[in-house]
């Protein structure tokens, strides 16, 4: 096996590697560490504030470099008119990848296919990738079990290879990836990419706090609680940051609140220090390619 696939060949990326975009903390020095390390960074376009700010944090990224970068479009969850100014600016700041979740994309797939830009979609089941698929999505990410944020029910050792065989299109894995074994576990399951949240989240460039990112790293898979508590929708985070009588809240104060509130999937158990991202890059390829041998 080569550390390398068809879709990390097509992005000109150096490695098969994600930095998932994460709600408040992924940020345009994600986006450029990412990018210099040789894999695809994203971050989702509501953490810039205002469209003028979305496009300004663009407009910095492409003043440094020109190699791939991705950008999640909460289509269900955003106002319309914040997505089309949105994905008017990632069309003009040439973003090769839009990432989609929360609702249809197909008005997003046709604008994007007209500039020859790629659309990922997140699904946690067959049925949401059927419809993904029929609206012409060009990959699914498979967002599996112990996945921080917003995550599904089910095993990636299940999901990633029952959503390649049903769908035929390239297929993300999304969940509890932290280090070169899993790299090389999901890559053997059919994988086209590896989709790292938690594991960026502990890096220098990151926007989470020190606070949060110690947490990361000190913390097991046991500290992590799944809960519709926080948003509706079930998610993974780090217990120690849920009050036991959170309600939903979406005033100024609530949402100060939900930033105290931390996410983090159950691969904080393999993640050990905080480190730069291109050393993260380097570190996980390397014991890829160490499992890789041992397994030759």
């Amino acid at each position: 096996m080569r550390l390398s696939t068809d879709l990390s060949k097509q992005l000109g990326l150096r490695y098969p590697f994600v930095a998932a975009p994460m709600f408040l903390i992924s940020n345009k020095e994600m986006l450029l560490a990412s990018a210099e390390a040789g894999i695809l960074g994203c971050m989702p376009s509501l953490n810039a504030r205002t469209p003028q700010q979305f496009r300004d944090d663009l407009a910095w990224v492409r003043q440094r470099t020109d190699k791939p970068i991705g950008i999640n479009l909460t289509l269900g969850l955003t106002p319309p008119e914040r997505v089309e100014a949105d994905l008017s600016a990632c069309l003009e700041y040439d973003v090769p990848v839009i990432l989609t979740s929360y609702g249809n994309p197909s008005e997003v797939v046709r604008r994007a296919h007209e500039r020859q830009r790629l659309v990922f979609h997140d699904v946690i089941s067959l049925h949401h990738g059927r419809k993904a698929v029929a609206a012409g999505v060009d990959a699914i990410i498979a967002v599996a079990a112990g996945a921080g944020g917003h995550a599904g029910r089910i095993s990636p050792f299940v999901l990633v290879p029952w959503l390649a065989e049903a769908l035929k299109v390239p297929i993300i894995a999304a969940g509890c990836i932290s280090d070169g074994r899993q790299v090389v576990a999901a890559l053997s399951l059919g994988a086209q990419l590896c989709y790292l949240g938690t594991r960026f989240i502990a890096s220098t460039e990151c926007g989470a706090s020190d606070a949060y990112k110690q947490l990361v790293v000190t913390s097991g898979p046991e500290d992590v609680v799944y809960t519709d508590a926080i948003s509706g929708i079930h998610a993974n985070f780090l217990k120690a940051t849920v009050p036991a009588d959170f309600t939903p809240d979406r005033s100024p104060e609530g949402a100060r609140r939900w930033r105290d509130i931390w996410s983090a999937g159950q691969g904080v158990g393999l993640v050990h220090e905080v480190k730069p991202i291109g050393a993260i890059v380097e570190q996980l390829a390397r014991e890829a390619h160490d499992v890789l041998a041992g397994l030759a």
